[in-house]
């Protein structure tokens, strides 16, 4: 598996793609569909229409890199189909990707530190 650091953007989006897209193609549909930048270091999610697939999108600094995953024996557990994106945590991110129901993990709020000792 493949973990996201804590703080990379990763969206979800939420509307099934034509998985017969590359990366290229994902990162046109990123640009011209989900308005985002796909060269800025956001991870971008998409989902098959079976719900068993997903691809990934991200930008590493020298290139595009495309990750597939198809589940074996159930579905990914997806946001309800809808026009845009969805934000998710890099734990969601996990959960999701072990087809967990991502949905049941949220994120603690945590105070910044204001001074040093």
């Amino acid at each position: 598996m493949i973990a996201a650091s804590a703080g990379v953007k990763i969206m979800v989006a939420t509307r099934p793609v034509d998985f017969r897209k590359g990366a290229d193609g994902l990162a046109a549909l990123v640009r011209e569909q989900l308005q985002h930048d796909p060269f800025a270091g956001t991870i971008f999610v998409f989902r098959s229409k079976r719900a068993d697939r997903l691809k990934i999108l991200a930008w590493d600094g020298s290139g595009l890199v495309l990750l597939w995953k198809r589940l074996e024996h159930s579905a990914f557990r997806w946001p309800p189909i809808s026009d845009g994106v969805m934000r998710l945590s890099a734990s969601q991110l996990a959960a999701l990707m072990d087809g967990l129901d991502w949905s049941r993990l949220h994120a603690r709020d945590t105070a910044s530190p204001t001074a040093t000792s």
